[in-house]
């Protein structure tokens, strides 16, 4: 989460979005430009690599900091994975290792609205991956593309052929039938979740009104990766810290006895790593393959996550709860490819 959250989630728009990490692959191309990595043998499957780990393991690391430590301060582990990336972020600029553009007022004032909205997504993401096994928290994410499908005709009259309509029926009927086999089923984690994924579709759909705007009041005329990384993670800290104060979780903050435990700040500090290090290796990966193979992986990718997440929490499950989510993630990767098709046509 933090600069990615349940990173894994992909947008439903032009600009394939990665949702939770405020990334548009336009802009991913234009950053690599005067982005250089080191040069590897077969860098397309190191890159792959490097990806799927990082944003496996950021899901997997927030789901253990949430439930295995049993932690209840949401908010408070956002604030700290933005506040990991802010700091590394403006080091790696300070070295001239990346470039960002500068956050002037007039840009604050156009990219607010976009990051409230990046918060709220943040923190339910953050309370609903504490309540749902991480399985299902990939397949109700699925609902995302169906709200931002729907918002996309609607506002920006986009259309879509039958395939990709076929996809988010699929992934609608694996939701529903995912929840009702789900023998973990937690009412609360099912809501914001549900908020979750309208908060996502709001962020897709929101960001891609004022991305143009965005860019007209920067100095270089551009929005990067990087900048937009540490536009979304230096807003989000003061909201973080008021909404700290509002779900009074500085209380919770002062008694628990985790803060004194090294190895647990060892843990969240690197989940503040992993967050930055999707958005470095999402960029080589697609630097060495492409948009298609990129976003397949990223469908494919939630296969083993799920898997792993059962396995590393045993979950209990059933057979039509695991057969329901195997639909899901399999829906998934088809909506990734008739979405790639429904764009080559048109």
């Amino acid at each position: 989460m933090g600069s990615r959250s349940l990173s894994g989630a992909k947008s439903f728009c032009d600009d394939e979005m990665d949702l939770e990490d405020g990334k548009v692959e336009k802009d991913r191309v234009k950053t690599l430009r005067c982005y250089r990595p080191i040069k590897l043998h077969n860098q397309s499957l190191l890159s792959g690599l490097a990806y799927c780990i990082s944003s496996c393991s950021m899901i997997l690391v927030n789901k253990f900091v949430l439930s295995g430590y049993d932690f209840n301060a949401g908010i408070s582990l956002m604030v700290y994975q933005n506040l990991v990336s802010v700091l590394v972020v403006s080091i790696l600029r300070i070295f001239g290792v990346i470039s960002t553009e500068p956050l002037t007022w007039k840009l604050v004032k156009v990219w607010f609205p976009v990051n409230v909205i990046f918060v709220g997504m943040l923190i339910t993401s953050m309370f609903s991956l504490k309540y749902i096994n991480v399985a299902m928290v990939t397949v109700l994410k699925n609902v995302t593309n169906v709200i931002t499908a729907l918002g996309e005709t609607y506002l920006f009259m986009k259309h879509h052929d039958k395939r990709v309509w076929t996809a988010l029926f699929l992934m609608i009927i694996s939701a529903f039938s995912g929840g009702m086999t789900d023998l973990s089923f937690h009412a609360i984690g099912y809501i914001w979740q549900t908020l979750n994924c309208f908060l996502t579709a709001s962020y897709s759909l929101t960001l891609r009104r004022v991305m143009d705007t965005a860019k007209q009041v920067t100095k270089s005329g551009k929005l990067n990766e990087f900048s937009m990384v540490l536009l979304n993670n230096t807003l989000s800290l003061p909201l973080g810290l008021l909404l700290i104060f509002a779900f009074n979780e500085v209380d919770y903050l002062y008694k628990t006895p985790l803060l004194k435990m090294p190895m647990f700040w060892l843990v969240i500090t690197s989940s503040g790593f992993l967050g930055l290090a999707i958005s470095f290796t999402s960029l080589w990966f697609l630097h060495q393959t492409g948009a298609t193979t990129y976003s397949l992986v990223g469908s494919l990718n939630k296969i083993p996550l799920s898997i792993a997440g059962i396995l590393l929490f045993k979950v209990p499950t059933s057979l039509e709860n695991s057969l329901s989510i195997l639909f899901g993630l399999l829906a998934g990767v088809f909506f990734a490819k008739a979405k790639l098709q429904d764009r080559s046509q048109s």
